[in-house]
């Protein structure tokens, strides 16, 4: 507790172990995304886990490999679905991104109609997916999670 104690004499080194009273204040600066960044394709943003080349930094430099779901119909939904995210979130930061509003509306189309086609093959994903049902399937398997049935495997 004797690190806490101002000292009149003392010369803010940073090797005291604490702080002392006379250390200045830090501030953190993050550089801002860029408008109309490159973005990865659809199959690999599950993958890279996220759809910005420019954000990805994979932690402590492992980089995914592999995603179980690439290639299948729930994986090309979980893409479309992760894809439409990372838009709106870059959306909230760039308003006036022409492009990328265009990218995000072009998204929520695909996952429309990526949505439709799965429901009428495999079954619905979410309960909104019964309102065009003729009858009430949703306890029926198989489960998101037996992903190999839904999947077509």
């Amino acid at each position: 507790m004797e690190n806490m104690k101002p000292e009149a004499d003392s010369d803010c080194g940073y090797k005291c172990g604490m702080l002392p009273m006379c250390a200045p204040l830090a501030t953190s600066w993050v550089p801002p995304q860029g408008a109309n960044p490159p973005m990865y394709a659809p199959q690999d943003v599950l993958t890279r886990g996220t759809l910005f080349p420019g954000l990805d930094l994979p932690f402590m430099n492992m980089v995914n490999k592999t995603n179980p779901y690439a290639g299948t119909p729930l994986g090309e939904l979980m893409a479309l679905t992760f894809m439409a995210k990372e838009l709106q979130l870059y959306l909230d930061t760039h308003p006036d991104d022409k492009e990328a509003f265009k990218a995000l509306k072009d998204t929520l189309a695909l996952k429309r109609e990526g949505t439709a086609r799965y429901v009428k093959l495999y079954g619905p994903l979410r309960l909104e997916d019964l309102e065009n049902s003729e009858t009430y399937n949703w306890p029926d398997g198989p489960w998101p999670w037996e992903y190999c049935e839904r999947m077509g495997k």
